[in-house]
């Protein structure tokens, strides 16, 4: 942590830092636990144009979770700008590993933030997926929004860094074809946009919490197929998150059909490993044959 960075946070917090720690995990910001004498902070620091707009959206969303009552989101303390980049400070939140119970709880509180719910598609302003911009023009129609807004800007994206040819990419007539046949219509609910493992916590006094949101009103199964993106969380989590829900979980079509999202969002941010992955899905669902 540079000295800019740290008088900043120290004119915030209003005391002295004693020490700052570096925590791993994140690909986009780097990360820090800044301890005083008697709390914990928790900071994130990044370089670039974009840095502060990326960290008014955090807020944003996390202040929108929050106002939900449904799931915990740590409160913001700051969002600052600094040299070529911007910082966010937040509280610092202690977390352990889950119980089963506690993914249980955890699937229950995602389902009740599910039953926030707007008349269409989409979020006030534009956010953040990753580092990558997110659009979110409001839409009446879960295909057109998913297909305008999601797929069809990391598609060309994709071109663009020619991590897909043109030919691979199908019509915009293709993709809502494709969508509307297997996807929905959803209410639109609240959800938290990219919902891996790395961006829940389990306090330590064993309440779920969300971090890292990138929030719309979307199809509630988006958070649910990017949960078992990476491996799945545990059965007690989609059990609980059913039994709030009512509802069915997305089977595998819609499954792949909302993966694709991030996985093309995966492709453009870190490369061709997530092609084979992508080109599944599409020769899959949107080829003539699919």
């Amino acid at each position: 942590m540079n000295d800019e960075l740290k008088n900043s946070l120290r004119s915030i917090v209003g005391t002295e830092i004693i020490r700052s720690s570096s925590v791993s995990g994140g690909d986009i910001s780097k990360a820090y636990v800044i301890y005083t004498k008697s709390e914990r902070f928790f900071c994130k620091h990044h370089l670039g144009g974009d840095a502060h707009d990326m960290f008014m959206a955090e807020k944003e969303g996390l202040e929108a979770i929050s106002a939900t009552n449904a799931i915990y989101a740590p409160h913001v303390i700051a969002v600052e700008p600094s040299t070529n980049g911007a910082f966010l400070l937040m509280e610092y939140i202690e977390s352990k590993p889950p119980s089963t119970k506690e993914m249980e709880l955890f699937g229950c509180r995602l389902a009740e933030m599910h039953q926030i719910t707007s008349g269409d598609y989409g979020w006030p302003s534009d956010n953040f997926i990753g580092s990558l911009p997110q659009s979110n023009t409001r839409n009446e129609s879960w295909p057109h929004f998913y297909m305008e807004e999601r797929i069809l800007p990391q598609l060309n994206m994709a071109v663009e860094q020619k991590m897909l040819s043109v030919e691979e990419v199908p019509s915009g007539e293709k993709l809502v074809k494709g969508i509307h046949a297997y996807c929905g219509p959803e209410n639109p609910s609240l959800i938290h946009g990219d919902l891996w493992g790395g961006n829940f916590l389990i306090s330590a006094k064993g309440q779920p919490c969300l971090i890292d949101p990138s929030v719309s009103f979307a199809d509630p199964h988006m958070d649910i197929a990017m949960s078992r993106l990476f491996g799945g969380f545990d059965a007690a989590f989609y059990q609980g998150y059913s039994e709030v829900a009512q509802a069915t979980l997305p089977n595998d079509a819609q499954t792949d059909l909302y993966q694709l999202y991030y996985l093309l969002v995966h492709l453009n941010l870190f490369g061709r490993s997530y092609y084979p992955s992508v080109r599944r899905i599409l020769q899959t669902y949107f080829s003539e044959g699919g």
